[in-house]
């Protein structure tokens, strides 16, 4: 009998252990995932899956990652491999992937492995240090953890994949921007003319600055060319230019933003004085960008330094600049004047970074898109133009500039504006030194503010403070602690639209020198205009206005309860909007009148032409009128303004792209330009996620139950527990007495 027993139970457990081996095969072979994280991280969004379902042509994935890693980059390759199967099911017959074992070289590896590193590093896939823990010991080790994306001619990489963070939005932008690239190349009608300046006489004075690669630098570039020609359609053409003269150098320093050399007599290596010239141009259909090929470094005490342009990463400055010109990305404009915040140029890489910049933000957008200057003095508004941002305008529009920015929204180009409600003037330097006086705050007065108020939104002038803000960390020698920074609030869960996709997963902010915005109701219910609120500041907030003084040290919060609220900081407006011009005349663009003295004098130098010929000419002229095209109720169009314009500076931006603040502007950026499934997309992978706050009661319940309430659990349970067993030993003696 027991035999029979034990003979079951081993049966059982064989069977056991079958089943157990089949379901792992199973779930190894089949693919098979129930994504149970809140923001779907590890789900295809719509945008991946009509991505890959509308490829026209076959592109081909290589991923070559080094087996046998570590955590976390282990569980980084098992992620990428069931995402790339998971566009492989949602895909056409274009779509294939391939993993290759790549393995550094200082280990052993088999013929296959080295010929695989060979490979990786033809397409500029280069090995990466990563720490591991091994046997209590530090180590550090190369790891290859790259991918190439090929589609037809053309090659995209990712050099480094180190992490999951947003590796299915650079994928499907990526494979984007391919399909944008070839239908692009494919249809150019002239070529992309790259022309290298460079003058001989520089070639002289190399040796001296530490130059001595500089003669083959044309050799090099045009090598670079042809190589990118093969995966360009050969759609590049490689220039040479020597200016040697003055004239010829001055001409084209007017032309191009090209940096000039100029260096004395150098006798004892032979030099005599001279002038030279240096740069790289791309021109595309009257569109032009320039390459900084020499750099140079002021460094203190060792003095000027001159360094080329690194020839390794030549060919990829090239191509992004190529893809700029021939704008295979989606054009967003830019207003460029009326004081605007600065964007960055060729001039201005070369400058140390400050916190006033917008570097960040400029390289961040053109990602994915085009970012176009616009000088609405000289420029029109495109009609294909999806989206104008302007970023804290502070000089006067004309009626004709507005005109043009009305009718621009009345075509459909959504406006993205960031601008709080005033205008900062810094002191002159002899009293911000000697009486250490801050910056003046006017109200803003451009034009812009009618504008936007026809359109039932405003900027009030003041500055909303909170408690819930930025806090200053303060040196020991300071006291030590934190310092609230009151104009710096910060933007809660709670404070945050998540009806809106694209903010849904957003969940914290952080502000700078912001203004409320307001609505009128009245306006936006006359037009059918949907509003939606997107930020707002806590209920311990409160304005600053009139008297402004954002120093912290004489910031106080106000004593009454009844002074602080909630003020919205944010809107996006969507519907028909009316014209801010129906019903006045139509502005007319003012150029500048010619001299008359001059036309006088050369009226009375034409004698020979008849006066009769030139009235009757006048009179023709004065009879033929120009109708100018006037939209008075627009296509459906959106505004979005946000009460500040710091949040695009780059201490509040940062260069990656994964801070809130960046998921924030740039979904906002691809909301306006109809891309809400990327900008959802993008917002999967936020990972800020902070704790609620809870009230003081709360915390006081909660500390209570803890010191009090777990023993008493552990107490009643363990007094049920010596009833229930005193109880049944009771019972058992009962049994037996009977």
């Amino acid at each position: 009998m027991k035999s029979k027993f034990q003979t079951g139970i081993y049966i059982k457990f064989v069977i056991y252990l079958v089943v157990i081996v089949l379901i792992n095969l199973v779930g190894k072979t089949l693919f098979f995932r129930a994504d149970l994280t809140e923001n779907n991280i590890y789900s295809l969004s719509a945008a991946s899956r009509d991505t890959v379902a509308q490829l026209s042509e076959p592109l081909t994935i290589n991923v070559f990652f080094t087996e046998n890693l570590p955590a976390p980059h282990n569980s980084t390759k098992r992620y990428l491999m069931d995402l790339l199967e998971e566009y492989a099911i949602h895909s056409n017959q274009y779509f294939n992937y391939r993993f290759y074992d790549v393995s550094p070289q200082e280990e052993g590896v088999s013929d296959t492995a080295m010929e695989n590193r060979r490979l990786a590093e033809n397409y500029g896939i280069n090995p990466v240090e990563i720490r591991m823990l091994e046997k209590d010991e530090l180590k550090f080790k190369k790891a290859y953890m790259g991918m190439v994306m090929i589609q037809g001619d053309i090659i995209e990489r990712i050099p480094a994949i180190t992490s999951t963070d947003g590796i299915e939005y650079k994928l499907t932008t990526t494979i984007q921007k391919l399909n944008n690239k070839i239908s692009t190349l494919a249809s150019l009608p002239e070529k992309v003319d790259v022309k290298l300046i460079m003058s001989s006489s520089i070639k002289t004075v190399a040796p001296v600055i530490g130059l001595n690669d500089l003669p083959q630098l044309p050799q090099a570039v045009k090598e670079t060319v042809e190589k990118l020609n093969s995966v360009n359609y050969g759609q590049l053409v490689y220039d040479f230019e020597d200016p040697q003269t003055d004239a010829e150098i001055d001409g084209l320093i007017d032309k191009y933003n090209i940096r000039v050399l100029q260096w004395p007599d150098i006798p004892d290596q032979h030099i005599k004085a001279g002038r030279g010239a240096i740069g790289l141009s791309l021109e595309y259909d009257d569109e032009r960008t320039y390459v900084q090929l020499l750099n140079v470094l002021r460094i203190p005490i060792i003095g000027t330094q001159y360094e080329l342009i690194d020839m390794d990463s030549l060919e990829e400055i090239i191509n992004e600049n190529v893809e700029s010109l021939i704008g295979i990305n989606e054009d967003v404009g830019y207003l460029a004047d009326h004081g605007t915040l600065e964007l960055g140029g060729p001039a201005m890489m070369m400058q140390q970074q400050n916190e006033e910049e917008i570097r960040n933000f400029q390289t961040l957008v053109n990602e994915n898109y085009s970012l176009k200057s616009i000088h609405l003095a000289e420029d029109r508004i495109s009609e294909s133009m999806g989206c104008l941002i302007l970023a804290q305008p502070t000089e006067p529009f004309s009626d004709y500039e507005l005109f043009e920015i009305d009718q621009a929204l009345m075509r459909g180009t959504n406006l993205a504006i960031f601008t709080d409600g005033f205008k900062e003037e810094a002191p002159p330097p002899q009293q911000r030194f000697q009486f250490n006086m801050g910056p003046t705050y006017k109200p803003l007065d451009t034009g812009l503010e009618d504008l936007l108020a026809h359109y039932g939104i405003r900027v009030k002038p003041s500055f909303v403070m909170d408690k819930e803000c930025f806090k200053q960390t303060l040196p020991a020698q300071a006291g030590g602690g934190e310092r609230p920074i009151y104009f710096a609030p910060m933007i809660k869960n709670e404070n945050i639209n998540k009806d809106l996709a694209f903010t849904k997963n957003i969940k914290g902010l952080i502000t700078l020198n912001i203004s409320p915005v307001t609505i009128d109701t009245e306006i936006t219910k006359k037009n059918d205009v949907v509003v939606h609120q997107l930020i707002a500041s806590s209920d311990q907030s409160w304005e600053m206005k009139g008297q402004i003084n954002l120093n912290p040290l004489f910031i106080q919060p106000p004593q009454s309860e009844a002074e602080f609220k909630r003020y919205p900081l944010g809107y996006l407006l969507e519907g028909s909007f009316s014209s801010y011009f129906e019903g006045k005349e139509i502005p007319v663009k003012e150029t500048q009148a010619p001299d008359k003295k001059n036309t006088d004098e050369e009226n009375t130098d034409d004698a020979a032409a008849p006066d009769k010929t030139e009235t009757d000419a006048d009179s023709a002229l004065s009879r033929i009128e120009a109708g100018d095209t006037f939209i008075p109720k627009g296509t459906p169009g959106k505004i979005a303004l946000i009460g500040s314009s710091a949040i695009l500076k780059d201490n509040l931006l940062d260069a990656e792209g994964r801070s809130p603040n960046a998921a924030f502007v740039l979904n906002l950026i691809d909301t306006l330009n109809g891309r809400d499934e990327i900008a959802a997309m993008r917002s999967k992978i936020q990972q800020f996620n902070p704790l609620e706050d809870t009230d003081v009661t709360t915390k006081n319940t909660i500390k209570l139950f803890n010191i009090v309430g777990l023993p008493a659990i552990i107490v009643v349970f363990g007094l049920l527990t010596w009833w229930r067993r005193n109880r049944r030993r009771k019972n058992i003696q009962m049994m037996f007495q009977k």
